[in-house]
């Protein structure tokens, strides 16, 4: 592993890259690059340091990137140069004369401040600084990170803001923690010994040479002289002798200890890891992506696992998402009936709706519901609202080659919902810094965007300012929680006659985002953009300034409705599942999905049996989680009890289990009662794992951060291993590490995390 990690570096850092040098462009080693140098890229290549986006091949300064060497993703994301850079290039964008590029962009007269090198992927903060006293603020949408991938972009120019070590991907590499098997940590117990044992012997073998000396090694000096190794006087230089008789006996016991082992192990952890590697059961055929061992060291472990923590989109689903059903301004739209009444479940076989009079349409899209184009024909104002705000409120940028429009997306489920849009003619067909134009009744609008407030794990929602017929709109779409926290109080009846379409399309297994609309005042938005201004571009705790003006504008929301976003199964998830629960070991799922989405995914996956009882915790204070896990706990652990009576309970015909999903029963006891709750270390375990594996734990995540406190932890932790699955709802990266940290430090388990997004980084580092 180490002889592969030196090549890796060196290949590294001898990639070549095109640094200016005056007015020329020279081609240097990624090892010569430092922090104020101009780099110049072009399509494919990787980026060699933390650059500023100064300017791009495409218009407005715009270039597309893959980030999979950094966060494992693989759709393209979007960055931007400043306006103020790229303008003074958009002349020459589409002129193979770099000379005058290069003059120009050594003419750049500007000075950049920032925060210091950090390992945060997803955030930057700093300003530019031009000679006339203008100031631009920068963030992440600025800049190109070392390990990046330019993507359809003929060229673009960075300023080197960090290099070599001071760089996000080196800072994330540095903190990773050497990970430990327990057969290494078991050598290293073997050796100790042996090599305290070897001290030991060496010891012993001192003492007796010179006791041996003193009353029996002068007698045979007689007929074999040697230099004695005791003086006759006790104590001369006896210090000295000691040692070297000691050395002695170091040398000539040092076989005791086993250092060919060590060697030994390596070896067959590598012939283990090539097995992996030539694995034929282990090859993906559609893909054409076989098994690939990353790391010899760790190849015993898998054997061993005793917690897996998964995240569930992209892992145990496909993250192909589809436009599925909608509920708008208390209409449910998707489902189809037959002439009775009864529900159809669509198929292969049957007729979805005909887009074709579309221009715009896509021959992929699915939908069978006509009453919801019926409504969008007939002017439904609600609905009309409903699907501009899916063509604006977005950050897909959209190219158009040979007539043909196509979207890249950053997240598939953007990509699904202008996709939906633009098939039910609100189609969405370009973008500048500053506009969007989208095709709406076969009309082109042009929007002016004033801001976009992005999303994040946080904020769990975003929005889009923007100016039409000198009517300012603010336009936002996000989680359910979050979307209504931020309702106007007359909306809010609209929103929970809604709730039940939400439920329903939990049912589903379906993925929900509520939309949400307001109209502001010129005035009240000036004040605003002042505020705005001023949090971004401070350099001191710019994310909370932000975010605080963020919570200013989003509120007093008019609901308008919510999308279903369909995201099928992995093929054999459910047999894997299964496979997993046989080998006794302990699915949890750490989602982003709400509640009863989550819970759907868990019995499509197996995850979750029919005859399981889920164990549901939401909690909205400390006090209520608290009296939530004592109510599971001892539902849990009278099951246990009543596996433990079978002979005593079954004379009598009664079975406690009879009445076990009553959970009012379960809440009368209070701490008074002689249900005693006792240590789970007492119990009978095989007994404790055939009551366990009937129950399954639900809790969401605004649960989880009481559960997480280090007065609850313990208490969660113990229910938790007590039931045979876990899935926790609406958790952030956060709180997926800290769930996989406290299951590794208390219960001394072996843990797999896996993922597939940037959210998931931290809890697969944690997790051994």
């Amino acid at each position: 592993d180490d002889i592969a990690r030196h090549r890796n570096d060196n290949l590294v850092n001898s990639r070549p890259t095109s640094v200016l040098r005056g007015k020329c462009l020279k081609k240097e080693k990624w090892c010569q690059i430092s922090v104020g140098d101009i780099i110049k890229l072009h399509n494919d290549d990787f980026v060699a340091a933390d650059l500023l986006l100064l300017a791009s091949s495409e218009p407005h300064g715009l270039c597309y990137i893959e980030t999979a060497e950094l966060d494992g993703e693989t759709n393209l994301k979007v960055r931007q140069a400043l306006s103020d850079t790229s303008q003074q290039f958009e002349s020459m964008a589409h002129s193979n004369d770099t000379s005058s590029i290069n003059a120009q962009m050594a003419k750049l007269d500007f000075t950049v401040e920032c925060e210091a090198p950090n390992e945060l992927l997803n955030e930057f903060h700093g300003v530019l600084k031009w000679k006339n006293g203008l100031v631009n603020s920068l963030d992440n949408d600025n800049m190109l990170l070392r390990g990046c991938r330019l993507r359809n972009t003929r060229w673009s120019y960075g300023l080197v803001v960090f290099a070599g070590a001071d760089t996000k991907l080196m800072k994330n590499g540095g903190k990773t923690k050497f990970k430990q098997t327990h057969i290494d940590k078991l050598l290293n117990y073997l050796i100790m010994g042996i090599v305290l044992f070897l001290f030991t012997m060496c010891a012993i073998c001192t003492v007796a040479c010179g006791i041996w000396e003193w009353y029996r090694g002068f007698d045979f000096q007689l007929y074999l002289p040697w230099d004695s190794f005791v003086s006759k006087e006790r104590n001369v230089g006896s210090t000295t002798i000691s040692l070297l008789v000691f050395l002695s006996y170091l040398i000539i016991l040092n076989t005791v200890v086993p250092i060919s082992l060590y060697v030994s192990v390596e070896f067959i952890r590598s012939i283990q890891s090539l097995w992996i590697n030539w694995d034929a059961r282990m090859y993906d055929e559609k893909a054409d992506v076989a098994a690939k061992a990353r790391t010899t060291s760790l190849n015993e472990e898998l054997g061993q696992i005793d917690y897996i923590f998964s995240d569930k989109t992209g892992t145990l689903t496909q993250n192909i998402m589809t436009f599925n059903k909608c509920s708008i301004n208390g209409q449910i739209y998707g489902y189809i009936y037959d002439v009775h009444g009864n529900e159809l479940q669509p198929d292969e076989h049957t007729a979805s709706l005909d887009f074709s009079a579309n221009p715009y349409h896509e021959s992929t899209f699915r939908f069978y519901d006509q009453s919801l184009v019926d409504a969008i024909r007939s002017g439904d104002q609600h609905c009309r609202r409903f699907f501009t705000l899916l063509c604006i409120c977005h950050t897909v940028m959209a190219k158009e080659t040979n007539g043909t429009l196509s979207y890249q997306a950053q997240s598939p489920d953007e990509g699904a919902l202008v996709s939906a849009a633009r098939n039910f003619g609100f189609v969405f067909k370009s973008r500048t810094p500053k506009t969007i134009t989208v095709n709406i009744g076969g009309h082109d609008v042009t929007y002016q965007v004033l801001n976009i407030l992005d999303f994040n794990n946080e904020r769990k929602r975003m929005s889009v300012i923007c100016r039409l017929d000198n009517k300012i709109v603010l336009f936002c779409k996000g989680a359910d929680t979050v979307i209504r926290e931020r309702l106007a109080p007359h909306s809010l009846q609209l929103f929970e006659s809604s709730e039940e379409h939400l439920n329903r399309f939990a049912e589903d297994a379906l993925r929900t985002l509520c939309l949400a609309w307001k109209q502001i005042d010129e005035r009240e938005y000036e004040n605003w953009a002042r505020e705005y201004h001023v949090a971004s571009t401070a350099l001191e705790s710019r994310a909370d300034k932000v975010s605080a003006v963020y919570e200013k504008i989003e509120t007093n929301l008019e609901y308008i409705g919510a999308t279903a976003i369909e995201d099928k199964l992995q093929e054999g998830v459910a047999e894997c599942i299964a496979k997993l629960a046989k080998a006794n070991i302990k699915m949890w799922v750490l989602t982003g999905d709400k509640l009863e989405t989550a819970l759907n995914i868990g019995y499509s996956c197996q995850l979750l049996a029919n005859d399981m009882q889920v164990l549901t915790i939401e909690a909205d204070s400390d006090h209520e989680l608290k009296k939530e896990l004592l109510d599971k706990r001892r539902i849990v652990q009278e099951a246990m009890r009543a596996v433990r009576r079978p002979a005593t309970l079954g004379s009598s015909g009664w079975s406690p289990f009879a009445n076990l999903n009553d959970h009012s029963t379960a809440r009368i006891l209070d701490s008074k009662s002689d249900l005693h709750l006792r240590p789970i270390a007492l119990e009978s375990k095989q007994e404790d794992e055939c009551a366990a594996g009937q129950f399954a734990l639900v809790i969401s995540g605004q649960s989880l951060v009481f559960a997480l406190s280090p007065a609850n932890e313990i208490d969660f932790l113990d229910l938790a291993c007590l039931c045979k699955a876990v899935i926790c709802c609406r958790v952030t990266p956060g709180q997926k590490k800290a769930v996989v940290d406290l299951v590794k430090t208390h219960r001394k388990a072996i843990t797999l995390a896996v993922g597939d997004g940037a959210n998931d980084v931290s809890m697969i580092k944690l997790a051994s």
